[in-house]
Formats: structure tokens, C-alpha cells, sequence
């Protein structure tokens, strides 16, 4: 459920289709983010999921897996 909801974001976000993002993908490297989609993606993952993500949090973040995983922890 949380990967399906956060793929659509990246999806819209990054102009993307669903079958180019796993949760394998690097955000930068595989999906082609640049540092300001990162800041967009963390607002909307912020406000879907109703969480705050620190800054130190984002720089560990390299993955899809990597946010579905902060995102069932917080």
C-alpha cells in the first residue's frame, strides 16, 4: 500500500511510468531526480503521509526502499 501510493507520487512527479520505478530505484541515479525534485518528492511524501522527514534523514535516503521504509517506521 505504501509503495503503490508513493510510486504514483514519483510518478507524477517525475513524469515517470509506474513500471520504471521498484523499490530497488535510486532516486537520482535511476529515476533522473535532481535535487530540487528530491525537496518537491519529500513535501509530498511529507503531506500524504502525514510526516516530517529531518533533513539529516534525507541525505540517508538513496531509495524507494529506502523511503518505504522510513515512512513504516515513523
Amino acid at each position: 500500500m505504501i509503495f503503490e501510493k508513493l510510486r504514483e507520487i514519483i510518478c507524477e512527479q517525475l513524469d515517470l511510468e509506474e513500471s520504471e520505478v521498484n523499490l530497488d530505484s535510486n532516486i537520482l541515479e535511476d529515476l533522473g531526480a535532481d535535487s530540487l525534485d528530491v525537496v518537491d518528492l519529500v513535501m509530498s511524501i511529507e503531506d500524504e503521509f502525514d510526516l516530517e522527514v529531518p533533513d539529516e534523514e534525507i541525505a540517508r535516503i538513496k531509495t524507494v526502499g529506502d523511503i518505504v521504509k522510513f515512512i513504516e517506521e515513523n
